[in-house]
């Protein structure tokens, strides 16, 4: 008997957002769009998965399995002089911090501080939703409703303003209409797993693998693969900066 198949709608809301891909040492930018591997390991926080444990590697394979479509909402704001609700544009916000006690790649200790900058993504607004076996995402729905762990928007800093979780759904349609009402997905920019290379419109190397520790060279070392996205874009978001 096949699994049978739901879909969890997820909204990401929040003051700021980091949806890094592919950032490597001092510079850590962020994309668009939320990431596999964020919304994943957002998850697996919520789960209370211990990076490279065990509990993990028998769990991530089957989450990163999940089909994911990520919408970009647009936030209003009210004119006070005209009483008319425009579009807030989507910017980046960068933020540089010092670190001290670093390790050089030798294993020493570096004695200078180390500058990083880390972007951000300020008014931004997603929805979410994630599709596959349904025992799996009432799982995952239960513990976003109950986290072990905190969550957070790509960053610990980055708080949800709202609760994350909004519902699992027989059919895609009702999910989608949970997030953003009866508009028609034209006036949204989306970005949707593919399953060849033709139908896709770029390759992020943002599917989940494992979240160890990034050092160790055994089975829970930080590992991620490519998947291949196709990015639908609409009238609904602006974005400056």
């Amino acid at each position: 008997m096949s699994a049978k198949i739901a879909h969890l709608a997820l909204l990401l809301d929040a003051p700021m957002q980091s949806w890094g891909c592919e950032s490597r040492f001092q510079r850590r930018t962020t994309r668009l769009h939320p990431t596999k591997s964020g919304v994943i390991g957002m998850l697996c926080a919520a789960m209370g998965l211990a990076k490279g444990s065990g509990e993990e590697q028998a769990t991530l394979p089957k989450l990163a399995g999940l089909h994911m479509t990520s919408i970009a909402i647009s936030r209003g704001r009210r004119n006070t002089w005209s009483g008319e609700t425009e579009k807030l544009a989507v910017g980046r916000l960068e933020d540089f911090h010092t670190v001290l006690d670093t390790r050089r790649a030798s294993g020493t200790m570096n004695p200078d501080p180390v500058v990083t900058r880390r972007q951000y993504l300020v008014d931004a607004r997603f929805g979410v939703i994630l599709d596959g076996d349904r025992n799996l995402l009432e799982r995952a729905e239960a513990a976003l409703q109950n986290p072990v762990w905190g969550l957070w928007l790509g960053r610990k800093n980055c708080i949800p303003a709202q609760p994350v979780p909004r519902g699992l759904f027989d059919s895609a349609s009702e999910a989608y209409r949970v997030l953003v009402g009866d508009v028609s997905a034209n006036a949204y920019t989306t970005v949707s797993e593919v399953t060849t290379f033709a139908e896709g419109t770029d390759s992020l190397s943002d599917q989940p693998v494992s979240f160890g520790d990034g050092v160790s060279s055994g089975p829970d070392k930080r590992q991620f693969t490519v998947r291949r996205i196709r990015e639908s874009t609409g009238s609904g978001v602006p974005v400056r900066g």
